[in-house]
């Protein structure tokens, strides 16, 4: 039976570097897997919607989740920092198949997106996470973001499919806080509630949630990090502070489509080209200035302000 990692803390949804001629670029992806695992944090999402999935080849996908296993390993974090690979499409066969990929590259677990165009029902959905729970090879978290795929997974169906051994978690972006109650009072033991938006980290986590599948944390992977970590230990006042501080930060990463404004942000602390594929274009005025005045007063790059502008 596969081991079931432990979803707890900060994960960060990673970015996926392309070069300037637009090829992946594996340097600058394995010094950003450094620097997110020498700040602390607590698990790895490569290849989700923040790291431009739709748009990477097979085999570009394969390389990335090679190379974030790797680093896992090569850091001595292995069973500490899981990885949790995204392998969801609008298509079963395809899912199931990403999936195993995944499992044969040493990943923990896949991150599977409800499917997106296609507005499969309930019934529909819960047979595609069975399928995929069933054949992938891999433990499987549900990712619920009804703002990109078109379907939101109702509480009902999320919580039949937690009783099912391999489905261990849900990343939640529905921003239906009865929603989310009910599926954090309901769930089974041992199965996880992530946010999906890091702007509601803090309330989930009061919430008795688990975590975050974070944006931010490709910026700031300690603070990500510290903030679940002192939710986690009661030190709520910590907690708080932290999230009022990066809330600006976390608010302008949706300033335009996710990842530009991310991406935008770490070609600005010099971490990466400040390039996208498209349909995707780099971010524009006035998103720009207001990310750079954010960036400024968080003294991540360039001199600090006096205060963030939310």
């Amino acid at each position: 039976m596969t081991t079931q990692p432990i979803l707890r803390g900060a994960f960060t949804a990673l970015v996926t570097p392309f070069t300037r001629d637009g090829d992946l670029d594996e340097v600058a992806l394995q010094g950003l897997l450094g620097r997110q695992l020498d700040a602390g944090i607590d698990g790895l999402v490569p290849v989700g919607t923040t790291g431009e999935a739709p748009t990477l080849s097979s085999d570009e996908r394969d390389r990335v989740i090679e190379l974030t296993v790797q680093a896992v390993h090569d850091r001595g974090a292995a069973g500490r920092v899981p990885v949790v690979a995204g392998t969801g499409s609008n298509d079963t066969r395809a899912s199931i198949a990403a999936t195993r990929r995944a499992a044969a590259l040493g990943a923990d677990a896949a991150l599977v997106v409800a499917p997106y165009y296609n507005k499969p029902d309930q019934r529909m959905l819960e047979a595609h996470y069975r399928a995929i729970a069933d054949e992938g090879g891999l433990p499987v978290v549900v990712y619920n973001v009804p703002g990109r795929t078109g379907v939101n997974i109702a509480a009902d169906t999320l919580l039949r499919l937690a009783e099912h051994e391999r489905i261990i978690g849900l990343k939640e972006a529905s921003g239906d806080l009865e929603q989310i109650m009910t599926i954090v009072r309901d769930r089974p033991d041992g199965f996880a509630v992530m946010s999906g938006d890091d702007s509601w980290t803090l309330p989930l986590l009061g919430l008795g949630g688990d975590g975050v599948i974070s944006v931010a944390s490709n910026e700031v992977p300690d603070v990500m990090a510290s903030l679940c970590a002192a939710a986690h230990a009661g030190d709520w006042a910590t907690a708080r502070a932290l999230h009022e501080r990066y809330l600006p930060l976390m608010r302008v990463n949706f300033v335009s489509p996710n990842p530009v404004p991310v991406k935008a942000a770490l070609a600005e602390m010099g971490l990466i080209e400040d390039v996208l594929r498209q349909p995707l274009l780099p971010l524009a005025e006035p998103g720009r200035s207001r990310l750079l005045g954010i960036l400024r007063a968080l003294d991540l790059v360039g001199e600090p302000a006096q205060a963030v502008a939310a």
